[in-house]
């Protein structure tokens, strides 16, 4: 008869799949085996094995590792759809990132899978009326990691934050599901205007590295976004924005931009380097 935990294991194969990858990581690798047992085997859920990862993270003097998990286990017991958020973003960053072998690899080491999952727990403070502890989390994020999403942004699932340094998401704005974002990229206002004054970022975008696309404008769904750009005015779907400031160069840009990963912008006829 399965234990409980296989049990676990037969209907979550991402929790499952980890697990696995742990197992055979601590093997090769015996000096990483209390790190990856303490971390990952000992636990009965990915949330929990989460929790803790986070948790030894952002913990310090001012707030302990074990008041953060606690906070961690009672947001994502509350709310399930963060757990769901947390497998789409793994399996982000596992499908669309040439450079990861395996889940356990994003889990363990990867700065902008554990911006974003420690964000989604600030996200969730601040919709509760937790706003100080949301904006202190928000804040060692920031120190931790180098990634500053505002608590009160809106995020949606399966988000890739490649390399993650220097990523800045301001307080109105949305990203929704899909969409892969590279390193010092800026989702901003354009100045010291208030109200609803960030990008809505639509599904399937990606967007290039150090892109900066500021004002309260749409980046229509499964477009690309080059690679130092500035964008002020509103992409529409399926389009190619680049330059500074950014200019449509094309509106085929594939499918699914932020899957494809395709970072090349093909010199128009007239184009001058």
């Amino acid at each position: 008869m399965p234990s409980p935990r296989e049990k676990v294991s037969t209907v979550d194969p991402i929790w499952s799949s980890l697990r696995q990858q742990a197992e055979a990581m601590a093997a090769r690798e015996p000096t990483l085996a209390g790190f990856v047992h303490a971390t990952i085997l000992q636990h009965e859920r990915l949330e929990q094995a989460l929790s803790y990862h986070l948790a030894r993270k952002l913990g310090g003097e001012d707030l302990s590792p074990l008041a953060i998990r606690e906070m961690f286990d009672d947001a994502m017991a509350v709310d399930s759809s963060l757990g769901a958020a947390v497998r789409a973003d793994l399996s982000a960053v596992f499908e669309r990132d040439p450079a990861c072998h395996s889940y356990v690899d994003a889990f363990l080491f990867y700065k902008g899978f554990h911006a974003l999952e420690s964000y989604r727990v600030s996200h969730w403070l601040w919709s509760n009326s937790r706003q100080a502890m949301a904006l202190f989390l928000q804040s060692r994020i920031s120190q931790l990691f180098a990634v500053d999403i505002h608590p009160a942004a809106k995020v949606g699932r399966g988000i890739m934050l490649d390399h993650a340094t220097g990523i800045v998401i301001g307080e109105t704005a949305v990203v929704e599901d899909d969409v892969s974002i590279m390193q010092g990229v800026t989702l901003g206002g354009t100045g010291k205007e208030s109200g609803d004054r960030h990008p809505k970022i639509r599904r399937g975008v990606l967007l290039s590295l150090g892109a900066k696309i500021l004002g309260n404008i749409e980046i229509g769904e499964y477009s690309r976004v080059g690679a130092g750009s500035v964008v002020l005015k509103a992409v529409p779907p399926h389009c190619t924005a680049v330059g500074v400031p950014a200019k449509l160069v094309n509106c085929d840009c594939g499918e699914r931009p932020s899957h494809q990963m395709d970072h090349f912008i093909e010199e128009l006829p007239g184009d001058t380097g």
